[in-house]
């Protein structure tokens, strides 16, 4: 121990400032005399003594303390050759020595297969490899950490098996990738952890792992080792379906829930349900609702409960506030075994700036753009993704598939997509760098989306890729080979706010803006659209979705089940928030539940039994949902009828040629007598009304049914003489 060069090396790694520490800890053949020799060294500060032992615990050799900070040496005897060796030692206060597997012992467990991967931005399976992943090394078990600090002078794992010292578990760096990783034996499922890094300037700093499966409850941000080849699914039929499914063909009609504030627990604090309890009542009302898939606002680990999930700081573990990565698999589990599909918002655009997270994970811009005119969101306070980096690139379509393939979730809704587009989104001149060309567009994000959307498309079939894109870049739902992004739906935001713009007005000046019901129909085809009324346009003051309908308290429903009834018709899939089937009168929010209280009121409960039986019908009935992505399924019967404020148009199914006729009166006033022309003669039924009085309305209507008259009208020859309903829509159907 007398060296120059070993000292250096053990006062390096007793400051925790060795480059490599596993070129000096561990069992390492060294020249004594021009002799080969065998030597282990551990550092085990605090420890009284210490023994190297075999596998199997018998004492080979007591280790010399060269250092009293706890640096140990055990110099073999001549001929000893290489072997497995266990650390016995004594630490003050315990009775019996303590035997340990050496963590130096344990080779690289990263191959370099994986390492070039990584560096190439192509590795899509990355949470195998970075991350904390339980597994057994030469049949130990423990817990092999990895992570991505090309940076770093050293990292380390810490926690409470180390004391949360950074000396004890340096890690061994690939330099050429910057990926640093070891094997720490006797690490289990459920401990805490976080990565040590020291900088090349300034102090060490604690970061959380941005591949941890799961983590600490807030305000708490530790990492914990999770193990997630346990869990049994049991929805084999539905992944089997899901694989030959198309949902761009087949009716959608989607439940957007945020976990936090769906039901509470009032007699227990009003706690949030956890994700099994959500798996006893969401499931069954669902099914009742008659919604074909529910998607929760972000699950992804964050800090914030007012960001409701879309500043994560854990993008590969499900938020512990409703329990651990299992009981959300269950939740999954459930809901398909239940026939319903689990939709996912994601956030690929833009990551907080807790400390703890991504942002300058190893004292760099690591995840992040350096110039903040790309780096930061001015908007939001937060950091952009560096699109344009490989191993940026390779995290974040990881990280999409994880949830595809180890949570079976059955799509994603890729939120702020706009935000990614345009590199002077919410900049003003001089904020924001021209892309290579000069222009505003990102090509890098571009290019990151067509690689993910290609990825999701061709490796997990069934699925959807739906973005949230306020814009009109064009071809968002073209295939990427095709020039386009790639997604298979659009949300069509420009519809929602044109038609709650619309219905917020009062119902004699409605006339006036006709215009903002129909717009919609000059783009409807352009890209594959969900029509979405979703949780933006029912917070920061802008009331609920009953709350924005004139009237008084019974025009208000009317005006809501009206609303409801011209979305579900308009070509599109749908999206509604939860609360609007209900009639919430407050607007939501994120630390109550909704007000389920409000269904002992008629008014509310005829909401809620509309868009069961809406949704039912949808369900039913092929022309409301079979084409919704070409002109083929929607014919106008009269938008013109500005004056009575009267719509109607027909939806068709190509395949059946069935056809549904949709009026919709949006003032008060009943109209006797008011004749629309259909295609064909013969008896139509109602198959919906929405002022029946089962839903609170005042039962005005046809009777159930109405025959054809021989009357021109709208360009056609038969019409039917309806009695229109105030505030209300009709959908008809031709008795064969």
């Amino acid at each position: 121990m007398a060296s120059a060069t070993l000292l250096h090396d053990v006062n390096l790694i007793l400051r925790a400032e060795h480059p490599d520490p596993f070129r000096v800890l561990g069992m390492h053949t060294v020249s004594i005399g021009g002799e080969l020799r065998l030597v282990v060294r551990a550092f085990l500060p605090g420890a009284t003594s210490a023994f190297l032992a075999d596998e199997d615990g018998k004492d080979v050799a007591a280790m010399e303390c060269g250092h009293p900070d706890g640096f140990f040496e055990a110099l073999l005897p001549r001929g000893t050759s290489s072997f497995r060796y266990r650390l016995r030692v004594v630490w003050p206060g315990l009775d019996e020595p303590v035997l340990l597997a050496d963590p130096f012992s344990y080779p690289a467990l990263v191959s370099d297969f994986d390492l070039y991967l990584i560096s190439e931005g192509t590795h899509l399976r990355l949470w195998e490899v970075l991350g904390a992943r339980t597994m057994e090394a030469d049949g130990v078990p423990g817990v092999r950490f990895s992570v991505w600090a090309p940076a770093a002078k050293r990292v380390s794992v810490v926690g409470e098996f180390n004391l949360w010292d950074g000396r004890r578990h340096p890690m061994r760096r690939h330099p050429a990738q910057g990926v640093w990783e070891i094997f720490i034996p006797g690490v289990a499922e459920g401990t805490a952890y976080k990565y040590e890094i020291l900088p090349h300037q300034g102090p060490a700093f604690l970061k959380a792992d941005p591949l941890a499966f799961s983590a600490e409850l807030r305000p708490e941000t530790s990492s914990v080792v999770a193990d997630l080849t346990k869990y049994e699914w049991g929805d084999a039929e539905w992944m089997q379906k899901r694989r030959e499914w198309d949902w761009c063909a087949a009716p959608m009609s989607v439940y957007e829930l945020h976990p936090g504030s769906w039901r509470r627990r009032p007699e227990e604090d009003d706690r949030p349900l956890t994700w099994r309890e959500m798996a006893a009542e969401l499931p069954d009302y669902l099914c009742e609702m008659g919604f074909t898939h529910v998607e929760f606002l972000p699950v992804m680990e964050h800090p914030y409960d007012p960001s409701w999930g879309y500043q994560v700081t854990g993008y590969f573990a499900p938020t512990s506030r409703f329990g651990g990565p299992d009981d959300f698999r269950f939740l999954v589990d459930t809901l398909h075994q239940r026939g319903i599909g689990v939709i996912l918002d994601w956030v690929p655009a833009h990551f907080p700036k807790d400390a703890h997270a991504l942002r300058r994970f190893d004292g760099t811009a690591l995840y992040e753009h350096a110039d903040p005119r790309q780096g930061e969101h001015p908007e939001w306070g937060t950091q952009v993704f560096n699109f344009g980096r490989n191993e940026v690139r390779t995290f974040l379509v990881s990280n999409a598939l994880f949830w595809l393939d180890e949570y079976h979730a059955d799509g994603l809704r890729v939120d702020a997509v706009a935000s990614m587009l345009y590199l002077d989104y919410s900049r003003g001149a001089g904020q924001w760098v021209p892309n290579k060309y000069g222009g505003r567009e990102n090509i890098e994000a571009v290019e990151f989306l067509q690689q993910l959307n290609t990825t999701v498309r061709d490796r997990y079939p069934g699925t959807l890729m739906i973005a949230e894109e306020s814009t009109a870049w064009p071809g968002v739902t073209q295939p990427a080979h095709l020039g386009g992004l790639g997604f298979h739906l659009k949300w069509n935001m420009g519809w929602m706010h044109d038609n709650l713009r619309f219905m917020s007005e009062q119902s004699i000046h409605r006339k006036y803006h006709f215009n903002l019901l129909t717009f919609s129909l000059m783009y409807a085809f352009s890209e594959k659209y969900v029509l979405p009324l979703s949780h933006d346009e029912v917070v920061h003051l802008k009331g609920s979705l009953l709350g924005k309908m004139p009237g008084d308290a019974w025009q208000k429903a009317a005006n809501l089940r009206l609303m409801l009834g011209m979305m579900w018709g308009h070509p599109g899939k749908k999206l509604l928030f939860m609360g609007g089937e209900i009639g919430q009168v407050g607007e939501w929010n994120e630390n109550r539940s909704l007000d389920w209280h409000l269904l002992g009121d008629p008014l509310h409960a005829g909401i809620q039994r509309w868009m069961a039986d809406l949704n039912a019908a949808y369900q039913r009935e092929p022309a409301f949902w079979e084409t919704d992505f070409s002109h083929e399924g929607f014919e106008w019967i009269d938008f013109r009828d500005v004056e009575q404020t009267v719509l109607s148009f027909i939806r068709r199914a190509t395949t059946s040629g069935q056809e549904l006729v949709f009026v919709c009166n949006f003032t008060p006033v009943i109209r006797h007598q008011y004749h629309v022309g259909v295609p064909r003669a013969g008896r139509y039924r109602e198959v919906l009304n929405s002022d029946a009085a089962a839903y609170g309305g005042s039962n005005v209507g046809n009777s159930g049914w109405v025959e054809t008259v021989p009357l021109a009208v709208h360009g056609r020859g038969q019409s039917l003489p309806l009695t229109l309903p105030p505030l209300g829509i009709l959908i008809l159907q031709r008795e064969d």
